[in-house]
């Protein structure tokens, strides 16, 4: 029960890797609102957690402040932000890319860290504690060809994550990161191009672990940065990804 008592807010937490925190959350004792574009199957698994779920747009200011909002009606504080929720665009040469696939990415995985810090930092900063989660990306530390605009905005996160902590450690508030490698969520076929077991074994060989990551690597990841046992780590991108940045 190493989160009793906290409270947490997961974006994008109704599947894949989100999922997999909000479920390990909710296991350790937090009280866990699910914010997802999907409602229905944030429902689903607030049903399944007894968490809450609430319907957000991340790259929405309207949607984030509604979300605080809502949080703090319902929880009462916000101990732990994830910044979970997160697209890509699918692999070709970056010059393909359109500037609405652009746009929407850097919308999602960039201005979301943005307005969620801006309608959650002064929260926590008031109550002189908190953590925050940037869930980033291996792409952001070792990208790889024709995901280019993907890697970039995973880059920002990390490099956002370093100086949110840096700014936020006098007022109590750590901001850690953690880089997935790919892992079996919906993104995987979007990672890939498509989804064959030729490159599924192409992307596997670059994984020295010799496995994709799964939504538990990710939860107990998440819960050690976000509870109160690393309280001296802030501003780490801490890579959980079988060894694929070797």
């Amino acid at each position: 029960m190493r989160l009793q008592g906290k409270t947490a807010i997961v974006t994008g937490g109704a599947s894949g890797f989100g999922a997999g925190i909000v479920r390990k959350f909710a296991a350790e004792g937090a009280s866990v609102l699910i914010a997802d574009l999907n409602l229905d199957l944030a429902q689903d698994v607030a049903k399944e957690t007894g968490g809450q779920a609430v319907k957000v747009d991340v790259a929405s200011n309207e949607s984030v402040q509604s979300l605080a909002e809502t949080a703090l009606a319902n929880l009462g504080r916000v101990d732990i932000l994830v910044n979970n929720a997160g697209i890509t665009h699918l692999p070709k040469p970056m010059q393909d890319v359109t500037e609405d696939e652009f746009d929407k990415v850097l919308a999602v995985n960039c201005k979301s860290v943005y307005l969620t810090a801006r309608h959650l930092v002064p929260v926590m900063t008031a109550a002189g504690k908190g953590a925050i989660l940037n869930v980033a990306s291996t792409a952001g530390l070792s990208p790889r060809p024709k995901l280019n605009w993907y890697n970039a905005s995973k880059g920002w996160m990390i490099t956002a994550t370093k100086t949110m902590a840096v700014e936020l450690a006098p007022a109590g508030v750590r901001v850690n990161a953690i880089c997935p490698v790919a892992g079996e969520t919906p993104l995987l076929k979007s990672f890939m191009g498509e989804d064959t077991p030729e490159i599924r074994a192409k992307f596997l060989s670059t994984i020295p672990i010799g496995r994709f990551s799964t939504p538990e690597d990710m939860g107990n990841a998440a819960c050690f940065l976000c509870s109160d046992e690393a309280g001296m780590v802030t501003g780490v991108a801490m890579e959980v990804d079988g060894g694929r940045c070797i």
